[in-house]
């Protein structure tokens, strides 16, 4: 089966889909090590990654494909949802956009409403008219037709343009054919269960990290509220954060590491030290 058909299967499945957000080979290959089959490459976490700054946009479509290579390469079986943000220009981009997604790989795509290049602020996000959200992600469907990836369609609208025609737009999006549904920034439970109603029975999708303006219910309570699907932007990337500058410290303190490190042999094993030297063995010459 492919990775599209496979995600297909487990949105059918009962139970409630805990996402990781990785960014590279390392956050991928452990988030597999520890049970999950998928994963959502986060754009906010690839830009703290590769720009050591925040997700405002400068992220470009290489760069991502960059991302889901390392994050395929280093764990083959993961279904990726990967970000495609907004697409990376009109509809037309969006179908590129689409099929370069769906040829490396990924499982599913996001494509949202939000306008770029978006004002210099990182306060709200402005959008597309509804016409033109619909617009891309209706080419986002019909391109991903060749792949079979599916389309996760994201509406930013609510705190810029409130609930009614952020829902008006999940709506819409059904019916261009999105097969995930993505109402961000909901502002307590009531707004997720109309949500999920809008979605009309396809899964929803929700980003449950704490700190933002939004309702971020538990995993059990997003289960009862009618989400599918919840992913936790900084769920590894703080820690990974705070495991640096701990590092930093211990180094600028005398010492050589800090004590949360890993001892050498548990982070040879994590890297796959043995693995590879088992696949190397019938290549290594006699002597």
């Amino acid at each position: 089966m492919t990775p599209p058909e496979r995600l297909h299967d487990l949105l059918a499945a009962p139970g409630f889909i805990v996402m990781p957000a990785v960014w590279d080979g390392l956050s991928a290959k452990l988030a597999a090590k520890a049970g999950f089959r998928t994963a959502f490459l986060s754009g906010s976490c690839v830009a703290a990654a590769r720009l050591g700054g925040p997700d405002l946009d400068l992220i470009s479509c290489p760069e991502m494909l960059d991302s889901l290579a390392m994050v395929r390469g280093a764990a083959p079986d993961t279904l990726v949802l990967a970000d495609g943000d907004h697409g990376y220009g009109n509809a037309m981009n969006v179908q590129r956009t689409v099929r370069a997604y769906g040829r490396a790989g990924a499982a599913a795509i996001l494509i949202e409403d939000k306008v770029t290049p978006r004002a210099l602020t990182s306060a709200g996000k402005p959008c597309l008219s509804r016409e033109e959200a619909g617009m891309k992600v209706r080419a986002a469907v019909q391109a991903a037709k060749e792949s079979g990836m599916l389309v996760m369609a994201r509406t930013d609208c609510r705190p810029t343009l409130g609930l009614d025609e952020a829902l008006a737009r999940v709506e819409m999006f059904v019916t261009e054919g999105a097969d995930i549904l993505f109402l961000d920034s909901p502002a307590d439970e009531a707004e997720i269960r109309r949500a999920v109603a809008a979605a009309q029975g396809r899964p929803s999708f929700a980003v449950l990290s704490p700190g933002a303006p939004r309702e971020t219910p538990t995993q059990i309570r997003a289960a009862e509220l009618g989400l599918k699907i919840g992913t936790y932007p900084t769920g590894l990337l703080s820690p990974v954060a705070a495991a640096m500058q701990a590092g930093l410290a211990a180094l600028a303190a005398g010492r050589a590491e800090a004590d949360s490190a890993l001892a050498p042999a548990a982070l040879r094993a994590v890297l796959g030290y043995a693995d590879y030297e088992a696949a190397a063995k019938p290549f290594t010459l006699p002597g």
